[in-house]
């Protein structure tokens, strides 16, 4: 996972890390900026036939692949309640591990999606422009300005967030769109969507009103006790028109969208165990596999700068159990 060489991207990436963590007041480094509080499982991946006609990514035309999986809280306070409204949207990272180069070098891509279907900008620079007018002294005129300025914002923070009864109870989408190659050269524009095989249900303010501060993490591992969690993987088709490089803006509903196949999560790891992995794993928005190319989305670059730079950070720093 290379990082950015481009400054401007670099110079955006540098200052949203910084930004992140100052609005989660100064959290240590072995935790992430952002959906800081998280915890690791395992499972499997099984594509549709469907998958394999529209990319030939290996993950999409091999039997099964071996997945790590990471649900998440808003947020870059490791210790956020899962009761607090502020810890929505939740997230899930999805990591397929493919099969081993002939240099024995270990390969991957994964999947990076959250409970909403907006993003609060259609660039990183935006969004640091954002973070900085909430967390300036003059917060209470500037961020009024940005918003101004900047409605698709407003439509994201307007957007329901309510919280989950379960991560097994959530759906994710990706907001981002990229690219499938087909064996025959065929490109396809999709977004993709996480959707529970158990339905989507909530919880309104009565229903969190007794629930612990970590319900969600709480209950996962007990609902594995009684067999895997399934999730169906979901590609939402592009027309022509769609933009491919705005993650404000929806593709509209009536857009065909396709199974790729079956996310089995079957194991959770323990405290201990996700907590070490969780220091090591950097998750990569953008693809790096054949058959799945970035798109010409302006935050892809950002993001996989911020995941790489604050993954480093989280390495080099001592582990601080939450």
């Amino acid at each position: 996972m290379p990082l950015s060489e481009d400054a401007q991207i670099l110079e955006t990436s540098n200052g949203l890390v910084s930004a992140l963590r100052g609005a989660a007041g100064g959290a240590p480094k072995s935790f992430r900026p952002a959906h800081a509080k998280g915890h690791l499982l395992t499972g499997i991946f099984t594509p549709t036939s469907t998958a394999g006609t529209l990319s030939t990514a290996p993950h999409f035309t091999s039997p099964s692949t071996p997945l790590t999986i990471r649900f998440s809280s808003s947020t870059g306070l490791p210790t956020i309640p899962d009761t607090d409204p502020n810890a929505n949207p939740r997230g899930i990272a999805v990591r397929f591990h493919l099969p081993s180069s002939p240099d024995g070098r270990r390969h991957h891509t994964d999947i990076i999606a959250h409970s909403t279907k907006f993003f609060p900008t259609r660039t990183g620079a935006e969004f640091l422009e954002f973070l900085k007018a909430a967390g300036g002294p003059n917060a209470g005129e500037a961020v009024p300005e940005f918003l101004g300025r900047h409605p698709e914002t407003v439509a994201f923070l307007q957007d329901p967030k309510p919280s989950p009864e379960s991560f097994a109870t959530e759906a994710y989408f990706g907001v981002n769109a990229f690219k499938f190659v087909g064996a025959v050269g065929k490109e396809t524009f999709v977004r993709y969507r996480v959707v529970p095989t158990a339905g989507v249900h909530t919880l309104d303010a009565e229903g969190l009103k007794d629930k612990s501060a970590n319900y969600l993490f709480d209950e996962l591992p007990k609902r594995l006790e009684t067999g895997p969690v399934t999730f169906t993987l979901q590609a939402q088709i592009a027309e022509a028109g769609d933009p491919t490089d705005n993650a404000t803006s929806l593709w509209p509903e009536k857009r065909q969208l396709v199974d790729l196949g079956e996310i089995k999560i079957e194991k959770t790891l323990s405290d201990e165990e996700s907590l070490k992995e969780q220091k090591q794993i950097i998750f990569d928005p953008v693809p790096r596999v054949q058959g799945v190319e970035a798109s010409d989305d302006p935050l892809l670059d950002v993001r996989a700068s911020v995941y790489l730079i604050s993954g480093r950070e989280r390495r080099a720093a001592e582990v601080v159990a939450a």
